[in-house]
């Protein structure tokens, strides 16, 4: 049962220089999506992370909107926000799967992403996962991509050797 369960959550990350999120929201159940961004907005302030929210129109589009940001800005994360709703057909399997799998060859890339393209069964669902109040889903995509960030930052200077490598201070004869 859902409600005896206990999860584990790390403490938010933090930085010492400014962070700069980048929103991409897919509005089509904007009552959702507007509760999760508020989440979003919360979880960023208390990071003091700065955001920036653009929309577009569905969860297939928000993969390609953050590969274009990634290429052509300076973001150093990304959140998604969305909501797919199972319907009569097999376009939610596609919508899920595609939306997921784009994020995640991103991710796999080096993109910095907290995923929250919510996948349910009914409006109820997603209201409850959506609501600041109940799962924070918009919340916990900040935070996840606030920690990927984190991680960025921290290996950022780490080098990796490409075949044999002399120990420092070693004579180069």
């Amino acid at each position: 049962m859902a409600s005896t369960e206990t999860h584990h959550i790390l403490p938010d990350p933090e930085f010492i220089r400014p962070v700069k999120l980048l929103v991409v929201v897919a509005p089509y159940y904007k009552d959702v999506t507007d509760l999760m961004l508020a989440g979003a907005r919360a979880k960023a302030a208390a990071c003091r992370a700065d955001l920036e929210v653009i929309e577009v129109p569905g969860a297939l589009e928000i993969p390609p909107a953050v590969a274009i940001a990634e290429a052509l800005s300076n973001f150093d994360g990304y959140v998604a926000l969305g909501c797919v709703i199972r319907g009569e057909t097999t376009h939610y399997d596609t919508v899920c799967n595609d939306s997921s799998h784009g994020l995640m060859l991103l991710g796999l890339q080096g993109a910095c992403i907290g995923n929250a393209i919510l996948t349910v069964e009914n409006m109820a669902q997603a209201v409850v996962r959506a609501d600041p109040a109940g799962q924070d889903k918009g919340g916990a995509a900040v935070a996840a991509a606030l920690h990927l960030i984190a991680l960025s930052r921290r290996w950022a200077d780490a080098r990796k050797g490409i075949g044999f490598r002399a120990p420092e201070g070693a004579s180069r004869a």
